[in-house]
């Protein structure tokens, strides 16, 4: 990996990082939703300062370039976080349902 995108990495990743326990700060995000992302930080600024494990393990499995791998890691992490929404996207619609249900029914019952 070359030192520019090296120091990309390291930037983004504390930036994200910083903002992840700002917004924990101002009661805006929850931790257990934060963790996540700050993994992701964490794991960022590891590939950037072993990088030569990220080269490593990109030759043995056979990619043209490190940040290729790098991309990889970052589009897996993600999708994984978009996962991971959907399934509490979908908790919270079930929720949502059965409180118009109730609703529905103790409006029924008042009448």
């Amino acid at each position: 990996m070359t030192i520019t995108l090296r120091i990309i990495l390291i930037i983004c990743s504390l930036i994200s990082f910083l903002l992840c326990v700002t917004k924990i700060k101002q009661a805006k995000l929850k931790v257990s939703n934060s963790v996540m992302w700050m993994i992701g930080s964490i794991l960022l600024i590891l590939m950037s300062i072993f990088s030569h494990v990220v080269e490593w393990i990109s030759v043995k499995l056979g990619f043209m370039a490190p940040v290729n791998f790098v991309f990889l890691i970052m589009i897996g992490f993600l999708l994984v976080q978009v996962f991971i929404d959907n399934i509490r996207l979908s908790e919270l619609n079930e929720k949502i349902k059965d409180l118009s249900h109730y609703i529905a029914i103790k409006e029924h019952n008042e009448k």
